[in-house]
C-alpha cells in the first residue's frame, strides 16, 4: 500500500474521467451532460497539475540555495483552460435555455421526437404542394 500516495491523484483522474464520460453517454438531460463535461474537464485539470509537480521542486525564483525548480507552465495552461471551460459551459447553458424555449424540454428524446414530427409535417406539406402544382400544370396543359 506504500505506492498508493504516489498514484492517488491519477486514481482520482481516472475516476473523474470515467464518471464524466458515463454521465455524458447515459444521460438524456442536456444539463446533466454539461455537468458530465465539467467532471471530464476537472479530471484533465487535475492530471496536468499532477504532472507539473516536481518532487522537491520550488517556485521558479532564482536563489542560491534552490537547485530544482518546478515549471509554472502547466499551472498557467490550466488557468487558461479553466477560463475557456467556464466560457464553454456558459455557451452550453445558453444553448440549453434556447432549446428549452424552442421545444419546452431539455430531454434529448423529447425534442428529437418533436423535431421529427416537424420534419414529417414539412415533408408532407412539401409533397402536397408538389402534387397541387402538378395538378395545376396538367390542367393548364389540358386547355
Amino acid at each position: 500500500m506504500s505506492f498508493l500516495p504516489g498514484i492517488f491523484n491519477y486514481l482520482i483522474v481516472v475516476f473523474l474521467v470515467m464518471a464524466g464520460f458515463y454521465v455524458v453517454i447515459t444521460q438524456g438531460n442536456l444539463v446533466k451532460k454539461l455537468v458530465g463535461l465539467g467532471l471530464f474537464q476537472a479530471s484533465v485539470f487535475i492530471l496536468y497539475i499532477t504532472m507539473g509537480n516536481l518532487s522537491g521542486g520550488r517556485a521558479p525564483i532564482v536563489t542560491e540555495s534552490v537547485t530544482a525548480y518546478s515549471s509554472p507552465l502547466p499551472h498557467v495552461l490550466i488557468l487558461t483552460a479553466i477560463v475557456v471551460g467556464v466560457a464553454t459551459t456558459a455557451v452550453g447553458l445558453a444553448l440549453v435555455v434556447r432549446i428549452f424555449e424552442a421545444y419546452g424540454s431539455v430531454e434529448e428524446d423529447q425534442f428529437h421526437t418533436a423535431d421529427l414530427v416537424d420534419d414529417e409535417a414539412l415533408l408532407d406539406a412539401d409533397t402536397d404542394a408538389d402534387t397541387d402544382a402538378d395538378a395545376a400544370s396538367q390542367e393548364e396543359d389540358g386547355r
